[in-house]
């Protein structure tokens, strides 16, 4: 009796423990406003709400030239001249765009910088005297992690019933020194409202183009 109560408790332990080497579930996919999966290379409009906006008249994103030539600026402007956006993953191979996952975001090209990049990266703009913070600007490198394209990384994440962009690579060594921050908006001097990390980030969905 005592004999079969033991291979009893041993098997009920065996099969409640996860088989070893199983893999790790995938992060869950996200989706358009339709309900659609993300997909890599697809063109999508982001719309962009909460809190500079409602969700009934979400805004869109845009290039703009901004105190230089090339490359061109990540601002927020009107759903209606929003410029479409792909996404790709750092496994190219991957079809469906999931949470929590690196990625590039690169606008189709664009004829008044042809010779640039459309990918985005980080740029530091000095706000004051010992002050400055990190916008999206575009000439980013697709694909190829490591330390001389960790600004060009970022992530979508749940947030409030949708999805908001992060800035927190993890596909080099050297991202484990970065601070993870959101993206939202910052104001210039000059009225132009670029894409930044902030404290306070976007509510974003996503429209396919």
């Amino acid at each position: 009796m005592k004999t079969a109560l033991f291979a009893f408790v041993l098997l009920f332990a065996l099969v409640s423990q996860p088989l070893l080497g199983a893999a790790e579930a995938s992060p869950d996919e996200v989706v358009d406003t339709v309900g659609k999966l993300l997909r890599a290379g697809v063109n999508y409009n982001i719309l962009l709400s909460m809190p500079y906006t409602n969700s009934r008249n979400p805004k869109g994103l845009g290039l703009s030239k901004i105190g230089k030539s090339c490359p061109l600026d990540v601002v927020v402007v009107d759903r209606y001249h929003s410029l479409p956006l792909r996404f790709i993953p750092v496994n190219p191979k991957k079809g469906v765009i999931r949470v929590s996952t690196d990625l590039n975001i690169m606008f189709p090209p664009n004829i008044t910088c042809p010779h640039h990049s459309t990918v985005w990266k980080l740029e530091s703009f000095k706000v004051s005297k010992g002050r400055s913070l990190s916008l999206v600007s575009t000439g980013g490198v697709k694909g190829n992690p490591g330390r001389e394209t960790i600004g060009n990384w970022f992530k979508i994440e749940k947030y409030g019933g949708a999805y908001k962009l992060v800035y927190c690579p993890s596909v080099c060594p050297y991202c484990k020194h970065v601070v993870c921050e959101n993206v939202g908006m910052f104001v210039d001097e000059k009225g132009n409202h670029r894409l930044a990390l902030s404290a306070v980030p976007f509510q974003v969905k996503f429209l396919k183009a």
